[in-house]
């Protein structure tokens, strides 16, 4: 298929608020199906020192205005946004080699991670500007000196360098948390597919959504970029470990404890349990699954599997399976929509997967049967699966990555053996686990875990449900250790917290609770003649109070609870078991007949801001109550969020029970939904 013709653009960098270019003759960027110019690259004579400076001076200033609701919600316009431009990122990410499957992966998926983030930030975070993380610690007996660990925004610039396979997911991924964290984002991506990223930062910025210093492009050589970072920035890096290593080694990060997270070189595995035959379900997945991850991006993911590991018994079977499958990939120029496995990202990098497919002949052979080569012109590559008869005593096949279409089969005669050869790998970003019996899942995951970020369990329960080996989601932790980086990527509100400062404030509770945002135990309560519930979240306020009146419990009552609801355990029904209990000194009321007294002591029946009990939080009975005891609520609003898109927010109470000797029977948190407005006759 013949390509559209692409005009040659010479890529800029966006730097200190205006897009600039080097000043050297551009670095031509070639696509990677026809070899024809896409465009011109260079970033030499540009002051990186400045971008740095205007970032955190810009950037951060302005985003540190901004709560966490609002960053959210930020992010969730942007994605919007970027979601109705996708096809202009999808024409040109064909130049990059990739499919539009591969290419969905790329533009939504980065897309989706943004959606994500921004709805896990509204739902898990404060709608405030600091983040309470654990509970108050009490440090002194009389409740006058605390402590509470806060997170605050880093004051300097996230730097992003990124790798060429991805170079939108890549992007997005690492800009979300982020700026979900209030850090503004210099992001360098690889020169070879830096058109791609150069064209969706200039959609980004154009739509005005960002505050101006939230987002900087290098296109280019990094050049002095790492000598001018300082404590309160960060750097995240992916590609090579030869390469992250010698960022690491930078004397600035060194020297200023600059926080660097590293996804570097992955021998991921997939492993076939010693319970699976060829004529399991299980069998047809992990082919299917390594198959798929050998084509997707031409084998050019972090998370691809290039060691698979199987029961010497199928060994012959699992090749012979593989090679039917590999051999219907289509490879082609993914403009083509007939093709299924478009080249590899470059002829340096084609040249580079041959030259370590060379590397592993010297352990393993090339299983014969494949034969897809690709047109002649590009960077073309077809599938290699070669096979090491002695995985155990072999090391190249444990080192060497061939970053393409390549992997080594491997067999095991005992499960023990085979977690052996996952460890080989020295730490990987991902390993996969086929298997439908839970004593092979639980004695191969726990054996496999240290050694991996994540390890994926298939099976015939989850085949159509999973997200497969090589997809790194949102919610769960991207990174790995060893050889793998040891960096941890993703994770939902994990990955925010890296660009922030955890620092532990200790003091009186009212001051802890000015600096938090929230009503801390042990500082004063405030009661007016209006009950709480009669207040709109306008009105309400961080420590107002409501004391209520006390009600007995009675034997009848304790009787009446444990026949309406069907509880009728024994320490509320029978005496004298239940003075044989340790706990107990005689009959008790049930836990949940406490918390409906107290509802009912503290609840305003009319109709008003409250909208909706939508939870209780952190529920625990402290001292037993006995029939002839009577109960009081202490209810203080701890905490008030709103929301920003809706016209109500939550709201957070403290709810304290106590017996008539003022012990604590109870305490919770009450979370309610509260109007933000009310109208006044209500």
């Amino acid at each position: 298929m013949t390509a559209h013709p692409h005009k040659v653009r010479v890529l800029e960098s966006y730097l200190a608020g205006s897009w600039r270019q080097g000043k050297a003759e551009g670095k031509p960027l070639l696509d990677a199906a026809t070899g024809a110019p896409v465009a011109t690259i260079d970033a030499s004579g540009l002051d990186l020192a400045e971008a740095l400076a205007w970032g955190r001076d810009t950037g951060g200033k302005a985003l540190r205005k901004m709560t966490y609701h609002e960053r959210a919600l930020m992010l969730k316009t942007l994605a919007q946004a970027l979601t109705e431009q996708k096809e202009i990122f999808y024409q040109e990410s064909f130049a990059t080699g990739a499919t539009r499957k591969d290419s969905w992966i790329d533009i939504e998926g980065g897309i989706g991670t943004m959606f994500a983030y921004s709805s896990k930030a509204r739902r898990e975070m404060p709608n405030t500007r600091v983040f309470v993380e654990g509970a108050v610690e009490p440090l002194s007996r009389d409740n006058t000196f605390s402590g509470q660990h806060v997170l605050t925004p880093l004051q300097g610039v996230a730097v992003h360098i990124n790798a060429f396979n991805f170079p939108c997911w890549g992007m997005l991924e690492k800009i979300a948390p982020a700026l979900i964290a209030g850090v503004p984002c210099l992001v360098k991506p690889a020169s070879q597919t830096a058109y791609l990223t150069e064209l969706m930062v200039r959609h980004i910025l154009a739509t005005g959504i960002l505050p101006e210093g939230s987002l900087q492009l290098l296109c280019g050589s990094a050049g002095d970029l790492i000598d001018h970072v300082t404590g309160q920035d960060v750097v995240t890096f992916t590609g090579s470990a030869a390469t992250g290593q010698m960022l690491r080694k930078t004397p600035a990060i060194v020297q200023n404890s600059v926080r660097f997270s590293m996804e570097a070189d992955s021998l991921n595995a997939a492993v076939l349990g010693p319970d699976v035959r060829a004529d399991d379900p299980e069998f047809d997945l992990f082919i299917k699954e390594v198959a798929r991850e050998m084509t997707v991006k031409a084998g050019q993911k972090c998370t691809a599997i290039r060691r698979v590991i199987v029961p010497r018994k199928l060994s012959a079977a699992v090749a012979d399976a593989l090679c039917k499958r590999l051999g219907k990939a289509v490879i082609g120029d993914p403009r083509d929509e007939a093709v299924s496995m478009g080249p590899l990202a470059s002829a340096g990098q084609r040249e580079e997967v041959l030259a370590r497919v060379a590397d592993l002949k010297t352990e393993a052979e090339i299983v014969p049967g494949l034969d897809q080569k690709g047109p002649a012109k590009g960077a073309f590559a077809g599938p290699v699966l070669l096979h090491c008869d002695n995985p155990l005593s072999a090391e190249a096949v444990h080192s060497v990555e061939a970053f393409g279409p390549v992997a080594t089969l491997m067999p095991y005669d005992e499960l023990e053996e085979a977690v052996e050869l996952t460890h080989k790998g020295k730490g990987s970003l991902v390993a996969s686990l086929f298997t439908n019996d839970p004593s092979v899942a639980e004695e191969a995951v726990l054996g496999m875990a240290p050694f991996h970020g994540r390890v994926m369990i298939g099976n015939r329960q989850s085949a159509k449900s999973s997200t497969g080996h090589g997809s790194p989601l949102p919610m769960l932790v991207h990174g790995g250790p060893g050889r793998a980086g040891g960096g941890e990527e993703l994770g939902g509100l994990r990955s925010v917290k890296h660009y922030m400062q955890r620092t532990a404030v200790q003091g009186t509770p009212a001051l802890l609770g000015a600096v938090t945002g929230r009503w801390i135990s042990g500082a004063p309560g405030k009661e007016d003649s209006r009950h709480p519930f009669r207040k709109s979240l306008s009105d309400l306020k961080i420590g107002d109070q409501l004391h209520t009146k006390a009600r007995k419990v009675s034997l009848e009552d304790i009787e009446h609870f444990a026949t309406f609801t069907g509880d009728t355990f024994y320490a509320h029904m029978d005496e004298d078991a239940a003075k044989r209990n340790p706990f107990f000194e005689g009959r008790v009321a049930h836990g949940y007949l406490i918390v409906s007294f107290a509802a009912g002591l503290f609840v305003d029946p009319d109709e008003g801001p409250v909208l909706a009990n939508y939870g209780v939080d952190n529920l625990r009975f402290m001292t037993p109550v006995n029939a002839g005891d009577a109960l009081k609520v202490q209810l203080t609003a701890k905490e008030i969020s709103p929301r920003i898109s809706a016209d109500y927010g939550e709201v957070r109470w403290d709810c304290l029970v106590t017996n008539q000797n003022g012990e604590p029977v109870a305490q919770y948190d009450v979370l309610t939904l509260v109007a933000k407005e009310w109208p006044a006759s209500a």
